[in-house]
C-alpha cells in the first residue's frame, strides 16, 4: 500500500501590482510549484500615478479590502509563510508609503517594494524556473511598468524598467492612441536590452499579454487552451498586434468576452508595446509565460541544488508518486527504455531523452480511470497539466506516448488529429514506439518492481529478442509475445520472446 503523503507546508505570495492585487497559495516551497489557490482583484492602483503622482483613493480602498480577504484566506488555509511584494505604482506614488504601511498591518507581513531592476530580475528568474533552457529577452508588462531583461539558461543580466505599463501608458497619453504610440516608440528605440533580441525568443510575461494570447488562441482555433508556453512566430504576432489596434480604432474590442471587462481597455496599449518590441528587437518567436515575478521570488529562495533540478521532471515525479500504482516502477521503466533505445539504436537527442524519461514517470497515472477512457483522460490531463519547463510540442509528445499505452495502436483508437498536428511525424512515430514499449512493460509487470530488471533486450541480425531470466519465465504469455512483436515491427525488426 502507498504511504499517505505528508502534508506540505504551504506558502503564499501577495502581489500588489499596478493593475491587480493577487494572492497565490502554493502547496510547498519546491522546484515544481503547485498552485492550490489563486485569486486576483483588479484594483487599478496605478491608473493615475503618472499624472497625479498618487494612488487613487477608490483604488486604495479596493486594494485594502482585497488584502483583508487575502489575509483571512491565508489564515483558514493555514499557510505557513506569507511573502508580499509591491511593484511600480507603490514605488512611484507619493502616497505609496502610507498605503504600504496600512497594507502591512492588514497582511501581517513585511511588503517588499521592488525596485525596477529587482522586478526585472525576479521576472527573469520566473522564466528560468518555468522554461527549459530559455534564451532571449524577458518582457514583463504590468499596469505601471515594462521590465526588459536578457536571459540565457540560468544566467540573468541586468534589466531596465520603462513607464510603459498598460495603465501608465493610458494615463500618460490621456487615452490618445496616437500619443501613446509616440511615447512607446521614443521609449523603446535605443534600449540596449532589445538590441540583443534579434533572432531569439521574446518571453511575454504579464496578465494583459496573456489576455492577448487567449484571444489569439481562440481566433486561430488552436487546440490547447494552456497559456504557458504558447508560441507565435514573431511575424504572426506583429500582424495580430496591428489587427488588434485596428479593432480598437473601430471600438470592436469591447465585444471580446474572453477577457475580463477591466482588462479590455488595456489590450490596445499592450498590443502597441508588443508591436514596437517586435519592430525594434526583431525576435524570431514570441512565447507567453505564466511564470513571472512571484515564481521568480520563490525560485530565488531555493537552495542551489534545488534550483538546478529540471522543473518538468520534478512535476512528473510528483504526479507519479500521487497517481501511479508504484513510483519506483517508473524508475525501472526509465532504465528499461534506456536499454531498448541503446539496443535498437533509436536516434535521440538530449531533449528527446528528457521527454521520454518524463513519459515513463507518467505512464501509469490513468490506472484508476475506466479502461475504455484511460487514453483520452490521460491525454487531457497531460495536455492541460499545470506544469512548466515544457513546450506545447513536448506536452503533445508525452501525452501521445501515454495515450498509445492505454488506447493501443489500432486505427480504431487514434488520438485527436489536432493533437497529433502539434508534433512532427517523426515525433509521433517515436511516441508510438514508446507507447508500444509501455504496453509490453506494464503487461509483464502489473506495475510491480523487480521484474523489468530481469528482462533483457538482444538483437540477432534484424531480430529483436526480449529475454526473460529463469525466475520470471512464468510471466511469459501469448499476449506478451503479441505486444512485443508489435513493438519490434515499429522499430523495423521481427520480434521474439526468449526464456533463459
Amino acid at each position: 500500500m502507498k504511504r499517505p503523503r505528508k502534508r506540505a507546508s504551504s506558502v503564499a505570495v501577495i502581489d500588489i501590482g499596478s493593475n491587480s492585487v493577487r494572492l497565490v497559495v502554493y502547496e510547498a516551497m519546491a522546484r515544481s510549484l503547485v498552485t492550490i489557490f489563486n485569486e486576483k482583484a483588479l484594483c487599478g492602483l496605478g491608473r493615475e500615478v503618472q499624472t497625479t503622482g498618487l494612488l487613487a483613493t477608490d483604488a486604495v480602498n479596493k486594494a485594502l479590502t482585497a488584502l483583508r480577504r487575502f489575509r483571512a484566506l491565508c489564515r483558514i488555509q493555514q499557510v505557513s509563510r506569507v511573502y508580499a511584494i509591491a511593484t511600480a505604482a507603490c514605488r512611484d506614488a507619493k502616497n505609496g508609503p502610507d498605503f504600504i504601511a496600512k497594507a502591512e498591518r492588514i497582511c501581517g507581513a513585511k511588503i517588499e517594494i521592488l525596485s525596477g531592476p529587482r522586478e526585472a530580475k525576479l521576472s527573469a528568474l520566473g522564466v528560468v524556473s518555468g522554461v527549459h533552457n530559455p534564451n532571449g529577452i524577458v518582457g514583463d508588462l504590468g499596469g505601471g511598468s515594462l521590465e526588459l531583461i536578457d536571459v540565457k539558461g540560468n544566467r540573468v543580466r541586468s534589466g531596465v524598467t520603462l513607464p510603459l505599463g498598460s495603465l501608465a501608458l493610458q494615463d500618460l497619453s490621456h487615452k490618445s492612441l496616437k500619443r501613446a504610440e509616440r511615447i512607446v516608440k521614443n521609449e523603446l528605440l535605443g534600449v540596449a536590452q532589445l538590441k540583443a533580441g534579434r533572432g531569439r525568443t521574446f518571453y511575454a510575461v504579464g496578465g494583459t499579454w496573456r489576455a492577448l494570447a487567449r484571444i489569439h488562441i481562440i481566433q486561430s482555433g488552436y487546440p490547447l487552451k494552456v497559456m504557458h508556453g504558447y508560441s507565435i512566430p514573431a511575424a504572426d504576432a506583429l500582424d495580430f498586434a496591428q489587427r488588434l489596434r485596428r479593432l480598437a480604432a473601430t471600438n470592436m474590442l469591447a465585444n471580446i468576452e474572453a477577457v475580463a471587462d477591466a482588462r479590455r481597455p488595456l489590450l490596445t496599449y499592450a498590443a502597441l508595446v508588443l508591436e514596437y518590441i517586435i519592430r525594434v528587437a526583431q525576435p524570431k518567436t514570441i512565447v507567453f509565460s505564466t511564470f513571472g515575478v512571484r515564481e521568480g521570488l520563490l525560485y530565488e529562495m531555493l537552495p542551489p541544488a534545488e534550483r538546478a533540478k529540471d522543473g518538468l521532471a520534478c512535476a512528473a515525479q510528483d504526479l507519479n508518486e500521487l497517481l501511479s500504482r508504484s513510483a519506483r516502477h517508473a524508475q525501472e521503466l526509465t532504465a528499461w527504455t534506456d536499454r531498448l533505445v541503446r539496443v535498437v539504436k533509436l536516434r535521440e537527442n538530449e531533449e528527446d531523452r528528457r521527454l521520454r524519461h518524463v513519459a515513463c514517470l507518467l505512464s501509469d497515472i490513468g490506472w484508476r480511470v475506466h479502461p475504455d477512457h484511460r487514453g483520452e483522460e490521460t491525454l487531457s490531463l497531460i495536455m492541460n497539466g499545470n506544469f512548466g519547463s515544457i513546450t506545447h510540442q513536448g506536452r503533445a509528445f508525452i501525452a501521445l506516448s501515454v495515450f498509445y499505452r492505454y488506447a493501443g495502436l489500432s486505427e480504431e483508437n487514434e488520438p485527436p488529429e489536432q493533437i497529433r498536428e502539434l508534433v512532427t511525424p517523426a515525433m509521433d512515430e517515436r511516441a508510438r514506439v514508446l507507447g508500444a514499449a509501455f504496453r509490453v512493460a506494464h503487461l509483464i509487470t502489473a506495475a510491480r518492481t523487480g521484474v523489468l530488471p530481469a528482462t533483457h533486450f538482444r538483437t540477432q541480425g534484424r531480430k529483436l529478442m526480449l529475454v526473460f531470466e529463469h525466475r520470471m519465465v512464468d510471466l511469459v504469455a501469448d499476449r506478451v509475445g503479441s505486444r512485443f512483436r508489435q513493438l519490434a515491427r515499429l522499430v523495423g525488426r521481427s520480434g521474439s520472446i526468449v526464456r533463459r
